[in-house]
């Protein structure tokens, strides 16, 4: 059976270091030991004034080919996973492809907010399940979330950052690779958190400006149950359909928007919170690029080697939700 297999991983930040300490002086109180203690956060990236989602996407891209042994020639497709994308139109991916001399590849973007990167490994993982003439696949999961944020909203801005995350997806025969996925979405949650201004509803209008309503606002607050609940459900069905055990997985990568989750969601599986790969703690909450940056993380710190285990799970605004287990 052809499956794909990741055959190169890279990931990019930038260079701006945002302390807790900005956030004390901007919001005048202290959120610095709120945001360590319960968090775990110390401090995030954020880009430049001239840097954008492209610009993360790049090298991240550039990164991983270069761990895959090959060259941007080599790519047949390029999928970016961001809500944050260079413009509303053309595709962030159109521009990366440029940029990077993929001169073959097909581009296109996928919006599923912060489960973006797994439901594009979803994706690419299926073009080359289903396709032979598909050889190289990069898959990038890319967020800009600092040029959307109001500075003194402390419900985000204190949590949000910037970063991307990219793999090489190829063919192998082997039985390793992507073993399977799963998306789900709850569609009820639409307009709980989102940047609702700038598409075709609420067009830009200095109306819409003066009231930020262009920025990232939490409306309601979600349950604190709910992604442990859909993770451990979708952890589990993913072992069950290969015939192990939750135990078999080496590591697990969720969404690090809240440590307290990603804990509830291994102790509910009976594993122990060791297994789980965060990266909060120096780069904030990078949406769709969280995943696999923290892929990248241990990847670099040899804790992944081939023949592992490795789970995915994505949830983001909408809600939706993506997962997807993966023999390294």
């Amino acid at each position: 059976m052809r499956r794909a297999k990741i055959t190169g991983i890279g990931a990019f930040a930038p260079e701006k270091i945002v302390p807790n300490s900005f956030f004390n002086e901007v919001l005048g109180e202290d959120v610095d030991t709120w945001l360590r203690d319960n968090l775990t956060i110390r401090e995030r990236r954020w880009c430049t004034e001239n840097e954008s989602t492209a610009d993360l996407c790049e090298k991240a891209a550039l990164a991983a080919i270069a761990d895959a042994g090959i060259s941007a020639k080599d790519i047949d497709l390029i999928i970016i996973a961001t809500d944050t994308p260079e413009f509303v139109s053309p595709s962030t991916s159109s521009v990366v492809q440029h940029r990077i001399g993929a001169i073959k590849a097909g581009t296109f973007d996928i919006n599923t907010a912060c489960a973006g990167f797994v439901t594009a490994l979803n994706t690419g993982s299926k073009f080359i399940a289903g396709d032979d003439t598909y050889q190289n696949i990069l898959v990038i999961g890319a967020y800009a979330m600092s040029k959307f944020l109001d500075l003194h909203d402390k419900k985000t801005v204190t949590l949000f950052a910037d970063g991307a995350g990219a793999v090489v997806l190829s063919p192998v025969t082997d039985g390793s690779g992507f073993l399977n996925g799963e998306l789900f979405s709850d569609g009820q949650y639409n307009e709980w958190m989102g940047i609702y201004a700038g598409g075709t509803k609420f067009p830009i209008t200095r109306e819409v400006v003066d009231n930020k309503d262009h920025l990232l606002k939490f409306v309601k607050k979600f349950p604190k149950e709910l992604n442990p609940e859909i993770w451990t459900k979708m952890v589990v069905k993913a072992c069950e359909k290969e015939g192990i055990t939750p135990a078999d997985v080496k590591r697990y990568f969720f969404t690090q928007i809240n440590i307290n989750s990603i804990w509830q969601t291994l102790d509910n599986l009976g594993e122990s919170r060791e297994k789980g790969e965060v990266i909060m703690s120096t780069f904030g909450y990078t949406g769709s690029a969280c995943i696999p940056m923290a892929l990248d993380q241990a990847y670099k710190a040899g804790r992944i080697k081939r023949g592992d285990y490795m789970m995915f799970v994505g949830s983001g605004g909408g809600l939706a939700f993506a997962s997807a287990l993966v023999k390294f």
